[in-house]
């Protein structure tokens, strides 16, 4: 069996998702001491223990929910009544750290054309995985759009099987037309990802939504779009509007409000 350490540095190699729960304090008789560590799986697997028994069942508990909703959590157990609902009767009290370990987020650009290029660059720049497709294999590649961690020369509609989506998934369509995201969105739509934004305006966006519809896409799930997307800067020039793009990112992502901070 691996040690956590060695599980953790595959957890961030192939950026999976789990749970690494530390207990942080310990007072009195506790099963564990300070510093013991157990690494949780989405499955159910997990390496390591916190102190086994009820106590442990709540922290893999904790650690699946922590995996769900992103936040770390710091919980405290007494051991000295389970009749009143303490995980023990060991006599100590104890806290554990559980943290989620998340995929890094990615923003994949479908599009690369002048816009979709410089969102490439910018995303990069703030710190996100980039992934790079187009169903034109001339424009998806390190040479014409440089900067991407993967590329991804396929049909938008094809690009779901290529990678798994999660929570931390940012679609960008920099797309030529309507006709290319009414084919390809359905497939995004079906899946768990945090954005999908279009670039356009909004007529090209009502025909968009109309060739949706025809599809048989539900209105909840063409709801999830952002288009057209960015947050109004007056932007103009390609490296303009993709500051305008990856603002309204960070603004969903970090919960702020796009308001001028000044009084």
């Amino acid at each position: 069996m691996p040690t956590i350490y060695h599980a953790l540095a595959e957890i961030e190699k192939n950026n999976e998702t789990a749970a690494l729960c530390t207990v942080v304090t310990s007072q009195g008789s506790t099963p564990r001491h300070v510093g013991s560590k157990m690494l949780v799986y989405p499955d159910g697997r997990f390496i390591g223990t916190v102190g086994g028994g009820d106590m442990e069942h709540r922290v893999l508990d904790e650690a699946w929910v922590a995996m769900t909703d992103g936040r770390a959590r710091v919980i405290k157990y007494s051991m000295v009544d389970p009749s009143r609902g303490d995980v023990g009767v060991c006599g100590g009290t104890v806290e554990v750290f559980v943290e989620p370990i998340l995929p890094a987020p990615m923003v994949v650009v479908v599009g690369s054309g002048h816009v979709g290029k410089a969102v490439v660059h910018l995303a990069k720049w703030l710190g996100f995985r980039v992934a790079v497709s187009d169903d034109r294999a001339e424009f998806c590649n390190p040479e014409a759009a440089p900067g991407g961690d993967a590329y991804y020369p396929v049909p938008m509609e094809k690009l779901t099987e290529q990678f798994k989506v999660t929570k931390q998934t940012y679609f960008v369509l920099t797309t030529r037309g309507a006709n290319v995201d009414v084919l390809g969105l359905p497939s995004l739509l079906a899946s768990p990802a945090a954005y999908i934004g279009v670039i356009g305006s909004k007529r090209r966006w009502s025909m968009t939504v109309k060739g949706l519809k025809e599809a048989g896409v539900s209105d909840e799930a063409i709801a999830r779009v952002h288009s057209p997307m960015g947050l109004e800067l007056n932007a103009e020039t390609p490296e303009e509007i993709a500051v305008s793009i990856m603002a309204e990112i960070l603004m969903l992502r970090d919960k702020g409000t796009g308001k001028m901070m000044k009084a």
